[in-house]
């Protein structure tokens, strides 16, 4: 594995604490902040707002990318995560948490960035491999981020946001000293507010006929995991009682068996079904943990559910190793900018139908919310079936 390759994913890796670091403990400082009981609707709209940013600032931060390389976007991104979870975690007011997010979700755009990268530096036999590490990677940031800050939030609410800043700032150092660029800005680049439109690098991918449906198929996939930053604290608070460390450990459980299937399943999976394959075995194994999910009565289901929820997740390196094949190298920032956008529309809206699922459910029976989620992921099966790993004649540049 080469030095640039550990680089990355080793950034990805502490990108991934900081940002699971505040998952368990949100809902919380939520309730301390506004002075509510009932936060469900607020946290689906908080969850809204940040992808809503990520959605229009992933094309913005790929499109970049391209023209100027990948460290000047990344060590900036960095940068603003730092100073914006630093002043999140003595915010007084409810609007300061709003805001906050909002930046968040502008520099969280920067896995885009990340993506492009891991392509600039693999060929295409190398490339499912490696997003199944990049997966892994952020898996294990889940395994690590929401335990510490299930463990902190116990103790002090806003502690997971200061370490979540210490953090980030150690990942701006590392990308500032010891990670290369993988791929030089364009001579003579300039800046112009064109660059900050960020429908017209979707507008530009439209134009592949090919790339429609597995655009559609990331959609569909993000809507539905959205379910599990919306409603995985809500559920075990309410149908097992659980604190924030016993969240937080659940949340470890599935990082850890998902950072194993991601890493070491992907290769051998996409090698031996094809890619259009590995998505369906995986979406069966998702179908499946979600239905049992639905039914739970007793919270150690959610621990051993984890293989189940993992083995679903081996088909989306597979979905973006064949996506990158789609555009040439010059673009592949600005396609990964699109992918990041497009998966952050639907997470703009998952968490508001999600939420509001929840809220209707909750008195009654909250696990149908898992079933509702199964149901939406069907529609993704025809669009899986339909796929063909063909290259489509490369449309003209967009500017």
């Amino acid at each position: 594995m080469n030095k640039a390759l550990v680089v990355i994913l080793a950034a990805v890796t502490l990108d991934a604490i900081g940002i699971g670091l505040i998952f368990p403990i949100l809902p919380a400082l939520l309730r301390d902040v506004g002075h509510v009981s009932e936060v469900s609707t607020l946290l689906g709209l908080m969850l809204a707002l940040y992808a809503a940013c990520q959605f229009l600032f992933s094309p913005v931060l790929g499109v970049l990318s391209d023209r100027f390389g990948r460290r000047p976007v990344l060590l900036v991104s960095l940068a603003g995560a730092a100073i914006d979870y630093l002043i999140m975690a003595f915010a007084p007011e409810l609007w300061m948490l709003v805001l906050g997010r909002a930046i968040s979700g502008i520099s969280s755009a920067n896995m885009a960035v990340a993506t492009a990268y891991i392509t600039d530096i693999s060929s295409e036999e190398e490339r499912a491999q490696r997003f199944g590490l990049f997966h892994a990677m952020f898996g294990i940031g889940f395994i690590i981020g929401p335990v510490l800050g299930g463990f902190l939030g116990d103790f002090w609410v806003r502690a997971p946001f200061i370490a979540a800043a210490l953090l980030n700032a150690v990942n701006f150092a590392l990308a500032l000293f010891v990670l290369p660029e993988s791929r030089p800005g364009q001579p003579g680049a300039r800046f112009d507010l064109e660059t900050l439109n960020p429908f017209k690098p979707l507008k530009w991918a439209l134009t592949f006929k090919t790339l429609i449906p597995l655009m559609a198929i990331f959609v569909i996939m993000n809507f539905v995991g959205t379910m599990y930053g919306t409603i995985w604290a809500l559920f075990s608070e309410d149908s097992f009682q659980w604190n924030g460390m016993m969240i937080g450990l659940s949340l470890g459980a599935f990082g850890v068996f998902h950072a194993g299937a991601q890493a070491f399943l992907t290769g051998p999976a996409v090698a031996r079904l094809g890619e259009r394959w590995a998505l369906i075995v995986g979406m069966a194994c998702e179908l499946t943990a979600l239905a049992i999910l639905g039914i739970a009565t007793q919270g150690w289901v959610l621990f051993a559910l984890a293989p189940l929820f993992a083995l679903g997740g081996i088909g989306m390196p597979a979905l973006q190793s064949l996506v990158t094949t789609q555009v040439g190298a010059d673009r592949q920032g600005q396609l990964q900018g699109v992918l990041a956008s497009l998966v952050s529309l639907a997470a703009v809206f998952g968490p508001l139908f999600f939420s509001y699922v929840y809220h209707e459910l909750r008195g009654g029976w909250p696990g149908l919310t898992w079933i509702v989620g199964a149901g939406v992921y069907l529609l993704a099966l025809p669009l899986m079936l339909g796929i063909r790993r063909t290259r489509p004649p490369v449309p003209a540049r967009a500017e």
